[in-house]
């Protein structure tokens, strides 16, 4: 600060109004865009205000407890303006210094959708949205708009997180479903000279088996496999539309392309379209029936029951889903299972004689006694 600066805050400091040199300082801090300054000089006015110490020691020990609600009041105030003033210039990581403290959010969510991906602190807003859950989905976008698909499927393999996480599963797919759109129609332009146009991928594909040669792919194939085992969390129909279409396309690929899985997807293309068709209603028995036929025949039949079970869920079924766990998986607990226990199912289901006899099978004497009593109380036909 200017000596002439200095001048004038002591001609304030010895006058009859001396406070008001901190009217001034939060003034001129605020016109200079200093805001993390104007944030301090507004707490130092409150203290004054209150008949606090104007040097605030570490902690806050000198607050005494009376002055403690007013004070914390005054300081999420001014936090909050502060971090408004940060959003309103677009600085949006230096707004969340100040946003976290006062649970605002959404305010910061909401100015994530106006970045751009060029921005030179875009890195940081991503990390504020993704890793701590500010806005999930616009961190996904802005990884996949500056580094492509690869580090987005990365970065939503390590979020874990459930916020948004439908509107992820959305974006992904969208996304991937759009490459492998290009490449084919590029492909199909090479090879027949016409571009299609808003063709889906399975009308694009059907009846031109040259697209599929040995070595022929369209996308990258372990982003195709990463996405797939993650639609049994997929509820958008039009998600699981799209999804559909990424099955007809790799079921097609080359034997050294058919990515095999875990149960239920060791035929990865095949098991997860037989899902996501389940997911969606369509012809649903049928689909049901090619899990149902998984679980009878294979050796790890538990785990095969465990993602029917939560299929059977999905589409409502629970007294299904109940008879299914009682034969597969009957004494599991919660933390050995990918879906409800038996004894959760039986009580979605409402099917308290099976949680009855399941109980007396293992020498459950409370669950046997609350499954009796909940008979009990049912009311009588």
């Amino acid at each position: 600060m200017s000596e002439e600066s200095f001048g004038a805050i002591c001609k304030i400091l010895e006058s009859e109004e001396p406070a008001r040199a901190l009217d001034l300082l939060i003034a001129r801090y605020r016109e200079a865009k200093q805001y993390p300054r104007w944030f301090q000089a507004r707490m130092v006015r409150t203290r004054l205000q209150m008949g606090l110490p104007l040097i605030q020691a570490d902690g806050g020990a000198e607050i005494p407890p009376e002055a403690h609600a007013a004070y914390e009041q005054a300081l999420l105030e001014a936090a909050r303006e502060t971090g408004g003033l940060f959003l309103a210039d677009g600085d949006i990581p230096n707004a969340w210094t100040y946003l976290r403290a006062t649970g605002d959010s959404a305010l910061v969510a909401e100015a994530m959708e106006r970045i751009e991906p060029g921005e030179g602190d875009a890195e940081a807003v991503i990390g504020i949205a993704l890793q701590e859950g500010v806005n999930p989905a616009r961190g996904l976008e802005l990884i996949f708009q500056r580094h492509g698909i690869c580090r987005t499927l990365t970065a939503f393999g390590m979020y874990g997180g459930e916020k948004d996480r439908q509107r992820c599963l959305a974006f992904l797919t969208r996304s991937l479903h759009a490459e492998l759109r290009e490449s084919l129609a590029r492909a199909i332009e090479r090879q027949e000279g016409v571009k299609p146009e808003n063709a889906s991928v399975p009308e694009m594909i059907a009846g031109r088996g040259w697209l599929f040669g040995e070595y022929s792919t369209y996308v990258d194939t372990s982003h195709l496999v990463s996405l797939l085992h993650l639609c049994p969390e997929v509820t958008g129909p039009r998600t699981l539309e799209l999804l559909h279409e990424l099955c007809e396309y790799g079921k097609r690929l080359a034997p050294m392309f058919q990515g095999a899985g875990p149960p239920p997807f060791e035929d990865l293309y095949v098991d997860a379209d037989h899902y996501v068709l389940a997911l969606a209603g369509v012809d649903l028995e049928s689909h049901l029936e090619h899990f149902r036929r998984k679980v009878r025949e294979s050796a790890s039949g538990a785990l095969h029951a465990q993602a029917l079970v939560r299929l059977l869920l999905r589409r409502g079924m629970c007294q299904e889903a109940a008879e299914v766990a009682i034969e597969h998986f009957p004494a599991a607990g919660a933390l050995e299972l990918l879906c409800p226990t038996a004894v959760e199912l039986c009580r979605l289901a409402g099917r308290f004689d099976l949680l009855k006899q399941l109980a007396r099978d293992q020498g459950d004497e409370l669950n046997y006694v609350a499954a009796s009593l909940e008979l009990n109380r049912k009311p009588k036909a």
